[in-house]
């Protein structure tokens, strides 16, 4: 008689895949006395952020579907979780800025061409939110897994794209070249859109709450963002980035872009 393979019982660590998880951390640095100290905080932090953007890609794909659906208190409780899980991602930068720019040159050189910059998954939650470029796609080699979920997302519509159907399921007018603009494109302000979102925060406030949940999002986008560049300015000054990227002055370029530019500008007409 065999014994079930799943008769083991389960535990913390089996069902966590702790000792998996925690082989992962491989330094590359090396000397008389070890690897280099911070270079484990380094590996671990960045570690953890990918970890946060597989959780913001699985909330925001169920907010699409909430939004399309027309469930708004469904809809506002993941967009809650996704500013909350946004809250620690920011906080964890003051975490990486107790390493000082002397410790991470010690161990930089071992990073050879690797960089955040290449963080698929992270340009794959900047295409959910909207802010697409076909050149981000094609910084993945041909048929590399990377290349086919930023594909997949490329062809896929926004979170914006979602509220704009969230909208329609309320009953309100929204403009044919929003509702069924190009969503492989970059969401740029749509004014035909704009008196229809002004009606909607003077007389719908259940709707209202769900549009400023997303500016929420937005802005905490936008501060993730700005403390970011200020620990890689920190960090490394002005130098080139690993990955041949132009550091800190590239990711000055991302700064204070609304990924959803209509809810902005509307402010001054309300």
């Amino acid at each position: 008689m065999t014994t079930p393979a799943d008769s083991t019982p389960l535990t913390y660590g089996r069902y966590l895949k702790v000792p998996e998880l925690l082989a992962l951390q491989q330094c590359r640095s090396d000397g008389p006395d070890g690897p280099e100290h911070d270079e484990m905080l380094f590996i671990v932090i960045h570690q953890v952020y990918e970890l946060w953007f597989k959780q913001q890609l699985w909330e925001g794909d169920r907010l699409c579907r909430e939004l399309s659906a027309g469930r708004r208190s469904d809809a506002m409780a993941v967009l809650d979780r996704m500013l909350t899980i946004l809250k620690t991602m920011v906080a964890q930068i003051d975490v990486l800025e107790t390493m000082t720019p002397i410790s991470f040159q010690s161990f930089r050189a071992r990073l050879d061409s690797a960089s955040g910059f290449q963080s698929a998954q992270f340009r794959e939650f900047e295409f959910l939110l909207g802010a697409k470029r076909r050149s981000a796609v094609e910084h993945y080699p041909d048929g590399s897994d990377e290349r086919s979920r930023l594909e997949r997302r490329y062809e896929a519509p926004t979170i914006w794209d979602a509220f704009l159907r969230f909208l329609v399921e309320a009953g309100l007018d929204v403009p044919t070249e929003a509702l069924h603009r190009d969503v492989r494109t970059a969401i740029d302000a749509c004014p035909p859109l704009h008196p229809t979102l002004i009606d909607l925060y003077h007389t719908a406030p259940d709707l209202r709450s769900v549009a400023e949940r997303l500016v929420d999002l937005d802005e905490g986008v936008q501060e993730w963002r700005y403390r970011h560049v200020k620990m890689v300015e920190r960090t490394i000054g002005f130098k080139r980035g690993t990955g041949g990227s132009s550091g800190a002055a590239y990711l000055r370029e991302t700064l204070f872009r609304p990924v959803f530019p209509d809810l902005w500008a509307i402010r001054s007409d309300l």
